[in-house]
């Protein structure tokens, strides 16, 4: 709706001011009427009354007064001195709207396109914002354009879209500068602009418009058009966030929590967090789910976790759903549930969400809160395998292996290569094996030493264990007495029974020198 403009008289004059327009008014003058309905309204030189301010709007809008009219018709559409009646509304926006009355128009297009007081009709809403439109109301320009960008009436017309947006933004309208700077930054209906899409998202922003605010502080938050400052995207977070925008004050908490250009502060960002959550932020609610349940400047409490998870995983947000998934299987604060977990895993990894797929992966393999289902656990091993989950790529190599499908060893090798390549251990201990025994591989006892160091480095206690036979007899490289010993003794720590006889063999080997170096590296070893 319009606002009204604010008298600009001083208050003292307002009781002498209100007692000459009354007496106009008892006499039948409309204009009077209305001006004393205003006053009201607005408690000038009278207590307000909304019900007083109704019944003189009502004797000015009966008498044909377009103002008056325009006036009750937002008194019924807020409710204010009457009940709030929708349908009141129309009929006095439409008087109003017919004989001109711009504002009305605007405000009956408004209620058109809501369906508020009158069937749904998008068409009758742009012919209304039309006509408001082309007596300069910005309002209707901007609703305009957004009615030509989303095809909402009319065809779909970037171009005119920026036209209606121009004639608003030109006249300092807000939400229409920011809509003009995202076809600029987007290059809809006009070409691609970053220099234009800031001006105006900064005149939007200066105005005080948060959505404009928000988008300035992500430009200087990550350098996009802007060189990074983060200075200024934390005033400009702060400016919306402090208007009640929750993905600025969802940022904002980011920003204090991981001390990015502001000293850490983790009562700050959990404040911040918080209003974020009360306003439905999912991202927040699940972060706040985060710390009641790892105890984070909160206490533990894992009922909590899950009532904030539930929240975030009703509105559709991914991580909130494999984080309530989690806590159901395990029956943290809540009472486990396989088949629920499984639901919940599920309604994540339809999102795309990569451990979910695993995780779900793994109940159809196992049977677990779900039947058993191979060919659906490879389908969904397969999904974040192919968008390189390392674990899941293993899981695949070992389903190729070990033939629950289909046997396939080539298939087996690429998927344990692509899993070792990025560091998985158990997929580097199985190429291993396959070099050293040629297992679908020609026997390369070069590679399956490297792949069994890979993977020994990293504490696979049976790769150290075949490292060290490796190293011991000299396959794949010279023999080598004191590294097989270190790396027997290794797995000989990490519970392989029979590494404590080779370790011993490989010491018997030694000369002086290298035993006095398998002490002291062995002294190092149990430092570490």
């Amino acid at each position: 709706m319009q606002p009204q403009p604010v008298s600009a008289r001083a208050p003292a004059a307002h009781t002498a001011e209100f007692l000459r327009v009354k007496a106009l008014a008892e006499r039948g003058v409309a204009n009077a009427q209305h001006s004393l309905g205003f006053m009201y309204v607005n408690g000038q030189g009278v207590a307000q009354n909304y019900e007083m301010a109704v019944a003189w709007y009502r004797m000015a809008a009966t008498a044909g007064l377009e103002q008056a009219q325009y006036n009750l018709g937002v008194m019924y559409q807020k409710g204010q001195g009457v009940g709030q009646d929708y349908q009141q509304a129309v009929y006095w926006y439409q008087r109003a709207a017919e004989q001109g009355y711009a504002a009305a128009q605007y405000n009956l297009g408004w209620l058109f396109a809501k369906g508020q007081g009158v069937a749904q009709d998008v068409h009758r809403a742009m012919y209304w914002f039309s006509q408001a439109a082309e007596q300069g109301d910005p309002g209707a320009q901007n609703n305009l354009g957004m009615m030509y960008e989303s095809g909402k009436g009319v065809p779909q017309d970037f171009r005119q879209a920026i036209v209606w947006y121009r004639r608003a933004a030109e006249q300092g309208y807000a939400r229409a500068q920011f809509n003009l700077g995202l076809r600029y930054a987007n290059g809809q209906g006009v070409q691609h602009d970053p220099v234009q899409a800031l001006s105006w998202f900064r005149k939007a922003a200066e105005q005080g418009h948060a959505p404009a605010q928000f988008n300035l502080a992500l430009r200087y938050e990550n350098g996009q058009d802007v060189a990074a400052d983060s200075q200024k995207a934390v005033g400009w977070y702060r400016r919306a966030a402090e208007q009640g925008h929750a993905s600025s004050q969802f940022n904002l908490g980011l920003i204090y929590d991981n001390g990015q250009g502001v000293v850490r502060d983790e009562a700050q960002a959990l404040g911040w967090f918080r209003k974020a959550a009360g306003q439905g932020h999912a991202g927040a609610q699940d972060n706040i789910g985060l710390r009641h349940e790892f105890g984070q400047g909160v206490d533990q409490d894992y009922a909590l976790a899950a009532e904030w998870y539930r929240k975030a995983a009703l509105q559709g947000f991914a991580s909130a759903q494999y984080h309530l998934a989690q806590l159901v299987d395990g029956g943290y604060g809540i009472e486990a549930d396989p088949a629920q977990a499984v639901e919940w895993y599920r309604k994540a990894a339809e999102q795309g969400h990569l451990r979910a797929q695993f995780d779900l992966a793994l109940r159809f393999e196992s049977g677990i809160g779900v039947a058993q289902d191979y060919a659906a656990a490879m389908a969904w091993y397969l999904r974040a395998a192919e968008q390189d989950y390392v674990a899941a790529q293993y899981k695949v190599g070992v389903m190729f292996d070990e033939g629950d499908l289909v046997a396939d060893a080539g298939q087996a090798y690429g998927w344990y290569l692509k899993a070792a390549d990025r560091g998985h251990a158990q997929a580097q201990f199985a190429l291993a094996l396959r070099h050293d025994c040629g297992q679908g591989v020609p026997r390369d006892y070069q590679a399956a030493l490297f792949w069994y160091e890979s993977a020994a480095r990293q504490g696979h206690a049976r790769a150290q264990f075949n490292l060290g036979l490796m190293y011991l007899s000299g396959q794949g490289a010279a023999p080598d007495a004191l590294t097989a010993a270190l790396w027997l003794q290794r797995a000989a720590q990490a519970g392989v029974e029979a590494a404590c006889r080779y370790a011993r063999q490989a010491a018997a080997r030694m000369d002086a020198a290298q035993r006095a170096q398998f002490e002291r590296l062995s002294e190092e070893q149990r430092a570490a």
